[in-house]
């Protein structure tokens, strides 16, 4: 906790005041997390290239453009992990159990992303679909233990919209978590699928809930938009401005044409722990929300799916997930991204406008 330790100077010069404060060590956190990946970025991308010369290999069923892709470094999701929990630790102050937890769903789901990305590079195929699902709900019980275990209320469901007005789950709230945390993860994995495009998305709805928690933290800013106040949840803001930071770092050597990709290392956690953050702050359903991108991209590979079976044979959309439709089209890859980052800021838009209505 070097905030903590910085802040203990106080007395010897006002300046070391400001590490109290979380909007600065915020700042600080997400230019840490930032230089951190876009300073090793380029070793750990030659690092690749020489252990695994063939790199990310592509679908020969999809869009004609992504075969020069191949051979493209793809655990950049290693270094985004590192650089979150690195800064996260830095500049938390005291020990904050939301952000450890947080930590916790980043590491866990970023194993199983790490995992399949490994076996892509080594023997071209990533793990089968069925063992990561059980991967996927066996570090969902453990979180889900984890949370209840810190004394957080893993029972009542806040109703968006409403002050105070909470459904009992019981123990049904376990398969809330489990369809939270396994969706958002496997949405955020079916949005990468071009250059750049979920990084953005991405920061945006970290960035929604950094504007969530700071809020929730701060017992006169939820006092006057009548939400919950939540003593402590302010330190999340810490870890999402970190995430940020190495998003952005990302996306300086993710952006077309690609020189890495995140791989399953970085979207899988990455979409765990927006789950995750979410459950704390008990604000699930701004996930679905600002998240919305992601779930339009799943939608439509559910849509092509039970489609394809009840016409036995055809197609509803050229080609599942939704961006690849538009690429089929002909839109250019730059295109779709582009617009689809305004799509997601939009939803992160209408997610915030929440704040005001109770």
């Amino acid at each position: 906790m070097l905030s903590d330790y910085l802040y203990t100077f106080k007395d010897l010069n006002v300046f070391f005041n400001l590490f109290n404060y979380i909007s600065f060590r915020a700042g600080i956190s997400l230019v840490t997390s930032l230089f951190i990946v876009v300073i090793i970025m380029p070793y750990w991308i030659r690092l690749q290239y020489k252990m695994f010369p063939s790199g990310q290999p592509i679908r020969e069923d999809g869009p004609s453009t992504h075969l020069s892709k191949k051979g493209t470094p793809t655990l950049g999701g290693v270094l985004i992990i590192i650089s979150i929990i690195l800064s996260t630790l830095l500049w938390t102050s005291e020990f904050s159990k939301y952000n450890y937890i947080l930590i916790l769903s980043l590491i866990l789901f970023g194993i199983i992303g790490f995992y399949d990305d490994f076996q892509k590079v080594k023997i071209k195929k990533g793990i089968s679909s069925k063992k990561k699902f059980i991967l996927q709900i066996f570090f969902t019980i453990i979180i889900y233990f984890t949370i209840r275990l810190n004394g957080f209320d893993l029972n009542n469901f806040f109703i968006p919209f409403l002050k105070n007005v909470s459904v009992e789950l019981g123990f049904f709230y376990f398969f809330l978590i489990l369809f939270i945390i396994i969706g958002s993860t496997n949405a955020t994995n079916l949005t990468d699928g071009l250059d750049g495009l979920v990084s953005m998305p991405l920061i945006f709805v970290f960035l929604t809930f950094t504007v969530f928690a700071y809020i929730l933290g701060n017992i006169n800013f939820s006092n006057y938009l009548l939400i919950n106040y939540m003593p402590g949840s302010g330190e999340i803001v810490i870890f999402c401005t970190s995430a940020i930071g190495a998003i952005l770092g990302f996306l300086w050597f993710n952006s077309s044409p690609a020189s890495i990709f995140m791989g399953d290392t970085g979207s899988q956690s990455l979409g765990a722990s927006l789950a995750v953050t979410s459950i704390l702050l008990k604000q699930e359903f701004v996930l679905a929300i600002a998240g919305g991108l992601f779930v339009i991209e799943t939608l439509s590979v559910m849509i092509q799916v039970i489609f394809f079976k009840l016409t036995k044979g055809k197609r509803f959309f050229l080609m599942a997930p939704l961006h690849h439709h538009y690429e089929k089209k002909g839109l250019s890859e730059q295109k779709i991204v582009i617009r689809f980052w305004i799509i997601s800021f939009l939803f992160c838009l209408l997610a915030l406008s929440l704040l005001k209505i109770r």
